[in-house]
């Protein structure tokens, strides 16, 4: 939306919104917060979500990602989680998706897999990518529900199909190692390709590996080199020193014209948005 969009925007909540319009409140709260039209302004976001929340999922679930990052008012998980639930029982699925979080890593409420399960299954239902991913990796764990890796590859695979980075690269696991699915390293392959494209470090270490090997793939050492280059330059601590000796094990495979190539196709490289 154009700034003169905006303003025009403004002009026409704000009468609806101090007549109680939650609608227009809702909208106006989320102007404050974007700095759409005016300046941001995390408390008069809060003010104005606080207004529409009566029955406004939306606000409900804003006024809930207000305080668990401390926007506009002190950072409180306990009542974020308050907010989430409000939303999430109306059926926002990221509401419903954020009360999962919140179980799951003790934010506000006491860790319940179980309820973390509950509320990620009414998102993920709903579609909600990021839900399904960590339902999968429930199913995965075996945390608050048995284990059973089928079930996992089921969810994985509904958040790849979304462009979901995290579950590409559980799929791609699930595919190397045979759980849930037959082995299979061209769809493993293809997985962490996807994933790897969109800038998932662990996925680039393993699309290099599987180059290196010839696995579901003509070995290449170029290839190799260049994902494990990659995801060396983006990790950190011990993982990144793990991934630099693998580059380096490449390299004194290869000529100094394959290296040279290698690394201008790192350089190169920029990341694809999600597929």
């Amino acid at each position: 939306m154009k700034s003169g969009n905006y303003a025009a925007a403004l002009k026409e909540f704000l009468p609806l919104a101090k007549q109680g319009n939650a609608v227009a409140q809702f909208n106006l709260g989320l102007m404050y917060d974007e700095g759409h039209g005016v300046h941001q302004d995390y408390a008069e976001a809060v003010r104005w979500y606080r207004k529409a929340e009566q029955g406004e999922a939306s606000a409900q679930y804003n006024l809930g990602v207000a305080y668990d990052q401390g926007h506009g008012v002190p950072q409180d998980y306990a009542e974020a989680t308050r907010w989430y639930r409000k939303a999430a029982e109306q059926g926002h699925a990221s509401a419903q998706y954020n009360l999962g979080v919140a179980y799951d890593q003790s934010q506000g409420v006491s860790r319940d897999y179980g309820e973390a399960v509950r509320w990620w299954r009414k998102a993920a239902e709903q579609g909600h990518a990021s839900a399904q991913n960590n339902l999968g990796n429930m199913y995965a764990r075996g945390a608050g529900v048995p284990q059973d890796y089928a079930e996992a590859v089921r969810w994985y695979r509904k958040a790849a199909e979304q462009g979901e980075a995290a579950a590409q690269f559980s799929l791609g696991n699930k595919y190397y190692v045979a759980e849930g699915v037959p082995q299979d390293y061209a769809e493993a392959l293809r997985w962490y390709h996807r994933a790897a494209e969109q800038g998932d470090v662990s996925s680039q270490y393993n699309l290099g590996v599987m180059y290196a090997r010839g696995e579901g793939v003509p070995q290449d050492y170029v290839r190799a080199h260049m994902w494990v280059n990659l995801a060396a330059s983006r990790a950190g601590g011990d993982v990144q020193r793990k991934y630099a000796d693998e580059r380096d094990s490449h390299a004194g495979k290869m000529t100094a014209k394959q290296i040279a190539e290698a690394q201008r196709q790192a350089r190169e490289w920029k990341p694809k948005m999600s597929r």
